[in-house]
């Protein structure tokens, strides 16, 4: 790969920085689009404030349980059917998180995706785009697992050592996928350059610091990553030119994105990046096993105070802010998470926020334990209902 040295850079010389990743994969097996629909061109704020409640089709086309279309299922979920599609619909879901896992399927060295696969993705997102649905399709599980050892096809990891493996993963992922996805899709399908990119296995691994070393160096990567990623989206041309490209931080986390570190990719045309952060927020509460139980007022103040700054550094200057992944697992405190979802809700949307809900499936606490690391269950796919109807009453009324 060719490389240009930038000294000075800025923001709108980002993309001229960097040399255009060769791709390599099989062109033969790609999955190409042959749809034609009109593609508007929505301002960002506006665009997220319609896209209204959000829900993550988590542990399904993410797991990375087996190799091959068994994949969907060996993380314990049920085959994702287009019924489980129209039941979030008709309860009041608007938009759907797809989140998706490529290495498993990736036949060889030169980064070729399995057709069967590709297929598989478009039929799921296809139920919801007919369901009037807005998608959010990404590349999840492939940050690599540690600083050594990547090899071409085996993901990405976000530093100086294994920058030109993470960008030839990106280019040659991101151009199949945007192959697959183009003008047969008009505004509602939204692209996700990565999920929570990280030091996978390092003591920073969830944590961006700006006075870290790491952490620094690692988000100056995800800065040429994310173009990369943007980069091979747009050369794609048709409805990808304009598509809306949603790009996290360090971890995905708003103290990255909030940083001075934090560069937004390039565009040609200005207004159609969307940033991405998660906010399990407070985690004492929202995540943590044993944690709290109670939810209380002062909680509010720290997911309150992240979601103004992300409103005065992004969304007051046209760019849109989407909550990836957020909820708060099931304590059996239904009372507490109901004042929780309310409180978070109302709050994102008064800083014209939107935010996913993220579902792995799980939801059940064991009798006489406290042990409810991961109960982010809330949908039950199986029946199309709902394990805490309150719950979901209460995302559609504060979100929609």
């Amino acid at each position: 790969m060719k490389k240009i040295i930038c000294v000075g850079l800025v923001f709108l010389s980002l993309s001229a920085c960097f040399a255009k990743v060769k791709t390599v994969f099989d062109k033969s097996k790609a999955v190409k689009d042959s749809g034609a629909v009109e593609m508007t061109q929505t301002a960002a704020n506006e665009f997220v404030l319609a896209m209204g409640a959000g829900w993550n089709l988590g542990n399904t086309l993410d797991a990375t349980g087996r190799k091959g279309l068994s994949a969907e299922t060996s993380w314990g979920m049920p085959k994702t059917t287009q019924q489980m599609i129209n039941g979030l619909s008709s309860a009041g879901i608007k938009t759907i998180r797809i989140p998706v896992s490529w290495t498993s399927h990736i036949l060889d060295d030169k980064y070729t995706i399995d057709p069967e696969w590709m297929n598989r993705v478009k039929e799921i997102v296809d139920w919801a785009i007919e369901d009037g649905m807005y998608v959010i399709l990404n590349t999840h599980h492939d940050n690599f697992t540690n600083a050594v050892g990547l090899k071409p096809g085996r993901g990405y990891y976000p530093n100086k050592a294994n920058y030109d493996l993470s960008a030839a993963y990106f280019a040659n992922v991101w151009t199949q996928i945007a192959l697959a996805f183009n003008k047969g899709y008009d505004e509602h399908l939204i692209f996700e350059t990565m999920n929570e990119p990280r030091l996978r296995n390092t003591n920073v691994e969830w944590v961006y610091s700006s006075t870290d070393e790491q952490t620094r160096e690692a988000q100056e990567m995800l800065n040429k990553l994310n173009q990369v990623c943007l980069d091979a989206i747009r050369g794609s041309k048709g409805n990808n030119a304009k598509r809306f490209v949603m790009v996290p931080g360090y971890a995905a986390t708003p103290n990255a994105v909030l940083s001075n570190e934090f560069i937004l990719p390039k565009e040609k045309i200005p207004g159609r990046i969307i940033v991405a952060v998660h906010m399990y927020t407070p985690y004492i509460f929202a995540g943590q096993s044993p944690g709290a139980t109670e939810f209380t007022s002062k909680m509010a103040y720290e997911y309150a105070g992240t979601f103004k700054k992300l409103n005065e550094k992004f969304v007051q200057n046209g760019i849109g802010v989407v909550i990836g992944e957020y909820g708060a697992v099931n304590k059996n405190n239904l009372d507490q998470r109901l004042a929780y979802f309310h409180s978070y809700l109302k709050q994102a949307k008064k800083y014209n926020l939107a935010a996913c809900l993220w579902d792995n499936g799980q939801w059940q606490v064991k009798e006489g334990t406290k042990d409810y690391a991961e109960k982010f269950g809330y949908y039950n796919r199986k029946e199309q209902t709902w394990y805490f109807p309150e719950i979901l009453e209460a995302i559609v009324e504060e979100s929609n």
